[in-house]
């Protein structure tokens, strides 16, 4: 039986990376094009949301989500949320209507075509370079400016298993107070249950997560140390509420 499981998880992962190539193989023209201008860039966000929901459906996951606040059209957001899987980046895709960018790791750039695409349109950070973490800054502010939103899992990346909620990084509440625009926090429930990043787990199932009510930062410009704690408490107790 254990033997059986070992087999199906190696199957269930080179799935996993099928799954992230064909819907881009299927739209690479329309991708390629909707990159070449940012201006464009949200024509490739509605596409991005397509390829998301086919790897979800792909892999045997159904989504529920509860929002507590609907985000408005035409308006800029910070959207945080728990970071503990592959799939966080195509929950956040499927749930959010508003278009954004990622800033992530630079690491993922080299996973092939995915790669090809998340690098140019994507904020990449060298978590380990000062002077990348400040271009990311500036990259951040460029996109807000364009009416964009901003996606960052304020860990600064995945922490180990044992870790229910990693502590916050500044720079999405630094940005969200520079620029005024409402933090979206969000809670990721079962994406380390079902495809956490090590090798042999993960299974098909429901992935759930919740939309919380917007935190305003308009006028709010002395609280980033506040701020931040209080979004992360509000997802802490959130997952560990759940686990009990």
């Amino acid at each position: 039986m254990k033997v059986l499981k070992y087999i199906f998880w190696i199957l269930y992962r080179i799935w996993f990376y099928i799954m992230m190539a064909i819907p881009i193989l299927i739209m690479f023209p329309f991708l390629f094009l909707s990159i070449l201008k940012e201006t464009w860039y949200p024509y490739f966000f509605m596409m991005a949301r397509i390829w998301a929901k086919c790897i979800l459906i792909g892999m045997g996951f159904n989504t529920k989500v509860v929002f507590e606040q609907h985000p408005e059209k035409g308006r800029s957001y910070m959207f945080v949320a728990n970071h503990t899987s592959m799939i966080d980046i195509m929950l956040m895709l499927s749930i959010v209507e508003n278009p954004f960018v990622f800033v992530g790791k630079k690491e993922l750039a080299k996973i092939p075509l995915f790669g090809f695409f998340y690098k140019r349109t994507c904020i990449l950070v060298d978590r380990s370079s000062p002077k990348s973490r400040m271009e990311v800054f500036e990259r951040a502010q460029k996109r807000l400016k364009q009416g964009m939103s901003i996606c960052i899992f304020p860990e600064g990346g995945v922490p180990d298993e044992s870790i229910i909620l990693d502590e916050f990084k500044d720079g999405a509440f630094r940005l969200a107070i520079e620029h005024e625009i409402p933090v979206v926090p969000m809670t990721f429930y079962d994406n380390k249950k079902r495809f956490s990043y090590t090798f042999f787990s993960g299974s098909p199932g429901q992935l759930r997560a919740k939309v919380h009510h917007f935190i305003e930062t308009k006028g709010k410009s002395e609280i980033k140390k506040t701020l931040k704690t209080e979004v992360r408490t509000l997802i802490l107790n959130e997952l560990q509420n759940d686990s009990k």
